[in-house]
């Protein structure tokens, strides 16, 4: 098949089929009617020999050949755009932006700080939303757009993405001023495991993979409390004689705040790895790249 037989619009629509998995919705999203998104389907179905979209309960859902077809449609069609629009410019002190940021709520506290009191100076216009790197959706969201990065230990986002290594995160031991713990000695596995524990059970996220090993080490903690989050992980430890494992940068967040201290583990966990995450798509968009350097030059191995 030659590219002289192929209307690339009806790649698009076939790409965006593939993220919505509705013709109605690519008719909304792509300005078009219902009628001519079907049309274009049928078009692309003749062409290409195959059905690519099955009508089910759940939506159009594509067939194993559509699948294998689009990732290298996609990395196509962002190549061109990129370059159609490589002469465009991202001005942080006229842009009116929103961008999007999935991360965690231990991100929020220690990210948005810092990042935007930066955004204040450099782009006073610009607005930013949060969302969780939990959501089911993630990848699909960074891929069409809805989400402009993604920070975070998410090692499901692999082809089609790119990352960068922002820092590790260490564990430490985190506990009121006054503690029993609050001693000039190093902190021992029994004296550890003997303490009550709050743990945030934070499925899909680092934090999750540290309670797994802790475990695996044979260390059986006394867990009096557990939350979904470390929101409240501050308040709770500056009242009570609970202390928690957490992530170093958390505990220094809080520290001052809260009247809290921190001390070394008495065990070796592994490093957990926080990345930036950017679709393929939209590697060469400007206003993409531009909060990527930012983030980058704020956080980045800080």
């Amino acid at each position: 098949m030659n590219l002289k037989d192929i209307d690339l619009n009806l790649l698009v629509i076939f790409q965006q089929l593939l993220a919505e998995r509705r013709v109605s919705a690519v008719a909304a999203k792509l300005g078009l009617t219902q009628p001519t998104v079907s049309n274009a389907l049928n078009r692309l179905r003749q062409q290409l020999g195959d059905e690519l979209f099955l009508r089910t309960s759940k939506g159009m859902e594509p067939t194993a050949y559509a699948m294998q077809l689009a990732e290298p449609i996609a990395y196509a069609l962002a190549s061109i755009e990129a370059t159609l629009n490589e002469r465009t410019r991202f001005d942080p002190l006229q842009s009116r932006r929103k961008f999007i940021i999935a991360m965690t709520d231990i991100g929020e506290i220690y990210f948005l700080p810092r990042l935007m009191k930066t955004l204040a100076e450099l782009a006073p216009e610009i607005t930013i939303s949060t969302i969780r790197t939990t959501g089911a959706n993630l990848a699909e969201d960074l891929e069409r757009g809805a989400i402009d990065l993604a920070i975070g230990w998410l090692p499901h986002l692999k082809t089609g993405f790119f990352q960068r290594r922002l820092f590790v995160h260490e564990h430490v031991c985190m506990f009121r001023q006054g503690h029993a713990l609050d001693t000039d000695q190093p902190l021992t596995k029994e004296a550890f495991a003997a303490a009550d524990h709050v743990v945030v059970a934070a499925a899909g996220t680092g934090h999750a993979s540290v309670d797994a090993s802790i475990e695996k080490l044979g260390v059986k903690r006394k867990v009096v409390l557990s939350v979904p989050h470390f929101v409240a992980v501050g308040h709770i430890l500056a009242t009570t004689d609970m202390i928690a494992t957490v992530p170093e940068r958390f505990a220094q967040q809080c520290e001052v705040p809260f009247k809290l201290k921190y001390v070394g583990l008495p065990m070796k966990l592994p490093e957990i790895g926080i990345n930036l995450f950017w679709h393929s798509r939209f590697h060469k968009e400007p206003g993409n790249q531009w909060l990527r350097s930012v983030v980058f030059e704020q956080f980045g191995r800080a």
